[in-house]
């Protein structure tokens, strides 16, 4: 498989227009780590990400035009490679990292991740060196009308080495809230995935999906996953005007994006780790939720 994406993002450099102009614009884009507390966040300037950063996902918006994920859609040049059961993989246009590509479901219907966790580690397991994610519909996909999943290299990767310092479910003093599982048995990681869900969904009352955003990835034989729970979309400074900024799942691991050069050179670690704070689940709810994960066999 890895093979044959290098092949495809050859072939697409050289025949896809819009491919090329992103690949050239993540080459010149600039990133710097701050740091907060005992771990570093990776902020990335990429001027090609404001339509993503800014997209209107309202359903107004997403009615009043055409899905840009369906087949009928895309770009004259834009090819793929079809993976499993109904998934095409893409190069992403506008990537945020190295290999970002978008994985897309054959049909037309809504992002959600329910009877789709499993395939979402089918991918991982298939894609050596890269990682997976999924965001939610009101967590920052663009495209919350159709259900597709986003992978890249992990190069740069900041929560793969963050973790390697914890082993619970939980990652004490890390600005945000995320849950973490590890484990080689596929159908065990799908039945918690499962739990952790059902019991924000109740946590939070919002149905039929909590908030959230999840990234995985496979590694000697085991996934690697983790959860972020959500409290909301945007942060207040992107509604004042303050940070145009918009976290999903890749930011959340540690690559957080800017595309405004202004925002790329006054934003602190204090303020991702408020905006982090602000966009994750609350204390308390998260807490009770992590209490409740522990106290069942695992």
């Amino acid at each position: 498989m890895i093979d044959a994406i290098e092949q495809l993002f050859d072939r697409q450099i050289r025949a896809w227009p819009r491919l090329a102009k992103g690949i050239q614009g993540l080459a010149h884009a600039r990133s710097r780590p701050v740091r907060i507390d005992w771990f570093d966040v990776f902020i990335r300037h990429i001027p090609h990400r404001v339509a993503s950063t800014t997209a209107a996902v309202d359903q107004e918006s997403i009615a009043r035009r055409p899905c840009f994920l369906c087949t009928a859609n895309l770009d004259p040049e834009e090819e793929g490679i079809e993976f499993g059961s109904g998934f095409t993989l893409y190069c992403n246009p506008f990537p945020i990292v190295e290999r970002h590509l978008t994985i897309v479901y054959k049909e037309h219907g809504m992002q959600q991740i329910a009877q789709r966790f499993g395939n979402m580690l089918d991918i991982a397991a298939s894609l050596p060196g890269y990682f997976v994610v999924y965001n939610g519909p009101e967590c920052g996909a663009s495209a919350p009308d159709h259900l597709h999943f986003q992978a890249g290299s992990r190069k740069l990767f900041p929560i793969q080495n963050d973790l390697q310092k914890i082993d619970g479910i939980v990652v004490p003093n890390y600005a945000r809230n995320v849950f973490v599982f590890r484990g080689r048995d596929r159908s065990a990681l799908v039945e918690r995935m499962e739990r952790v869900i059902a019991l924000l969904a109740n946590a939070t009352g919002k149905r039929p999906e909590p908030l959230i955003n999840i990234a995985l990835f496979f590694e000697s034989g085991k996934w690697v996953v983790c959860l972020f729970p959500r409290a909301k979309h945007r942060p207040d400074v992107f509604h004042s005007g303050e940070l145009t900024v918009s976290p999903a799942s890749i930011d959340l691991c540690g690559i957080f994006v800017v595309p405004f050069e202004k925002d790329f050179e006054r934003i602190t670690g204090d303020n991702v780790a408020s905006i982090f704070r602000e966009v994750t689940l609350r204390d308390d709810v998260f807490q009770d939720v992590a209490a409740r994960l522990e106290a069942e066999p695992w």
